[in-house]
């Protein structure tokens, strides 16, 4: 039986903090603390979910008014257990090129386009986790039939929740949280020719 390597193990007894990610330069890309513990993407990406990811990225940076970022596989603080890296966010947090997480309260928007392996925690734990943040808007994409839609979800202050706020097939309009105007369908062709 092969051993754990030394930095997969836990710093202390209680587990994995938010900060041990900063210190663990041996991980995989995209590593994520959920509840404590570490969350690995180890399948290969699909080429769908790379160019709907980039491609979503430029449209709202386009799209984004003065004194808004948009970044990708960015992690988000979320408390001491909790480190997710979502697919992009929107943020009022300047520019800084040593930020390796943001502070929720920064965050305006959190975009997750689903793999097979992140579905089931981008549909449930993530929108919970976010919510519970106080993450305003929270969106999700899949592929349908190759095609992707939009869940798109607003924080009920009263509740703490979600509350659903339409799935977007073709076109998705929004004001919140800034004027945001995308054709879905086009993103993936996006710089294909």
């Amino acid at each position: 039986m092969a051993s754990l390597p030394d930095w997969m193990r836990p710093p202390r007894a209680e587990g994995w903090f938010a900060e041990d990610l900063d210190r663990l330069s041996e991980a995989p890309r995209h590593t994520e603390l959920i509840d404590g513990a570490l969350v690995f993407m180890m399948s290969p990406q699909r080429s769908w979910h790379g160019r709907l990811v980039t491609a979503l990225t430029v449209a709202l940076m386009e799209q984004a008014p003065g004194g808004i970022e948009v970044e990708r596989e960015m992690t988000v603080r979320l408390d001491e257990r909790n480190r997710p890296e979502p697919d992009l966010l929107v943020t009022t947090a300047p520019y800084d090129p040593d930020r390796t997480c943001y502070a929720p309260q920064d965050v305006l928007l959190v975009v997750e386009v689903l793999s097979p392996e992140s579905a089931h925690r981008d549909r449930t734990v993530k929108l919970r986790k976010y919510a519970e943040a106080g993450i305003r808007h929270y969106w999700y994409i899949e592929d349908e039939d190759g095609t992707p839609v939009a869940h798109v979800y607003e924080l009920d202050k009263p509740t703490g929740s979600y509350a659903p706020a339409g799935i977007y097939r073709g076109a998705l309009k929004r004001s919140v949280p800034f004027d945001i105007s995308l054709d879905l369908n086009s993103l993936l062709r996006r710089g294909s020719g």
